[in-house]
């Protein structure tokens, strides 16, 4: 094969990854949420990643709603640098029994408001917090947040998606079906086929550089 062709062809690779790597960055830049240790029935700590969509505001306040069908017996609120956080407790519609507590009310949301500068323009921070018990027999626990930037605009992650299409804001959702690892909370699918795509594409086009570089005596024989 031309060496010529080859380098061509890792080059090609290469480059294509790194479009798949930007439009999965792009398309994963929302409110979500993960978790190094949820499990049914148990504790955990759920880590909220909120970026700044924006070239000219911050971030100034989150509000993140509890589920109300699956209350939770203990909520415990990240307390952090620059950031109020208040947490607010209301009557449930029916009691609902949590392992061995029945609860007739419980913290519905949690809000961090901006004392500081917020969150600056394209940059992004986590907000955390513990939780439990998870309910058992859930496949997921979607938690709805309002995104406020510093020019009054609010931002509403409470979309769900339909049909298949992807929700233009999707609320933040915690999968449930079985324990998340700490590797499989950092990582989620995009960035994973991102990286492996990535990867490939580099390989690729180092052995096409490797084979571009060989010594003239290794191919002999090889039409110019």
């Amino acid at each position: 094969m031309p060496k010529r062709f080859v380098l061509r062809a890792g080059a090609i690779v290469a480059a294509s990854a790194l479009v798949v790597i930007g439009a999965a960055s792009s398309a994963s830049a929302h409110v979500t949420v993960s978790s190094p240790d949820a499990k049914p029935g148990g504790y955990a700590k759920l880590v909220f990643r909120v970026p700044t969509e924006s070239d000219n505001t911050s971030t100034t306040k989150l509000v993140v709603s509890l589920p109300k069908d699956h209350p939770f017996a203990h909520v415990g609120a990240q307390v952090k640098d620059g950031w109020k956080v208040e947490k607010k407790e209301e009557k449930l519609p029916a009691a609902v029994k949590v392992g061995d507590v029945t609860l007739t009310k419980a913290i519905t949301t949690v809000t961090w408001t901006a004392t500081a500068a917020g969150i600056p323009p394209n940059d992004f921070d986590e907000f955390s917090l513990s939780v439990g018990k998870l309910p058992e027999g859930v496949d997921a626990l979607s938690f709805p947040a309002d995104q406020t930037y510093s020019d009054g605009e609010v931002v509403k992650w409470a979309d769900v998606a339909k049909d298949g299409a992807e929700a233009e804001h999707p609320a933040p959702t915690l999968k449930l079906a079985a324990a998340v690892t700490p590797v499989a909370a950092a990582t989620d699918s995009s960035d994973t086929v991102a990286r492996w795509l990535g990867g490939t594409g580099l390989l690729v086009g180092l052995l096409g550089l490797a084979f571009g570089l060989r010594p003239r005596r290794a191919v002999a024989g090889e039409k110019q």
